[in-house]
């Protein structure tokens, strides 16, 4: 737990901030139970998350590649928000100016209620057309496999940020200029070890933001942060209000 002048004062920040950005990452669903998808926990049969989640994967074996997102698809269907993700939809509807930026692409900030997302690195709950490029929403579990579009019979994809694939430009411009006006930064949840959101934390400074850390162990961020507190998002978050 926070120790309470460090609580006091992030809650002071929150109360009298008009213009307030949320950036969030693995360690927030993790407190709902959401695996990481990575390392041991990503482990799938024989393969790796790092061998399935790349654009020479799919188009070698787009099948197995599908069995894999379904897998996916169905442990997260099991899990919910947690107190952390809620709090964070209702400071949105508290706030004059907020935005969210999410690493994560489980859609529990959309479930729990925030409207105001930019997901850096997708959905996996919408699919996009290798064709036309359509995105649309999916929520079926199982999905088929190898699901082709309604619109043009285009092979679909998850639509998500694969490793060698490049952010979508729009949404990390929007994410900077986010950061780049806001008075209050909270970082929840984020090792900070991720490129280019790992840059969004010295824009903000640089920018004149105050910017505070909530995150369960220390981070690159932490030394360069005003404020950083070492506990669970579910715990601290629901506080701040």
């Amino acid at each position: 737990m926070a120790p309470g002048s460090d609580l006091s004062r992030l809650k002071e920040r929150v109360a009298s901030a008009k213009d307030i950005v949320v950036l969030t990452g693995a360690g927030i669903s993790a407190d709902s139970g959401v695996p990481t998808f990575r390392g041991k926990d990503g482990l799938w049969r024989t393969y790796r998350a790092e061998d399935l989640a790349t654009p020479e994967a799919f188009e070698r074996d787009p099948r197995l590649v599908w069995e894999w997102y379904n897998w996916r698809r169905e442990v997260l269907s099991t899990k919910k928000p947690n107190d952390a993700h809620y709090a964070i939809a209702q400071l949105e509807s508290r706030t004059d100016r907020f935005q969210l930026i999410t690493q994560n692409v489980d859609g529990l900030h959309r479930v729990a209620g925030s409207k105001n997302i930019y997901e850096l690195h997708g959905d996996i709950w919408k699919t996009r057309c290798t064709s036309c490029l359509s995105v649309i929403d999916n929520h079926e579990v199982p999905l088929s496999l190898l699901p082709h579009c309604q619109t043009c019979a285009g092979l679909l994809r998850p639509h998500i940020v694969w490793f060698g694939e490049a952010l979508d430009q729009d949404t990390l411009s929007k994410s900077f200029q986010a950061v780049e006006s806001c008075e209050l930064l909270l970082i929840i949840g984020t090792s900070g070890l991720v490129y280019p959101a790992a840059m969004l934390m010295p824009s903000a400074k640089a920018h004149g933001a105050f910017v505070a850390e909530i995150n369960l162990d220390p981070t690159p961020y932490s030394s360069g942060v005003d404020l950083s507190i070492q506990a669970r998002a579910k715990e601290i978050v629901p506080l701040l209000l």
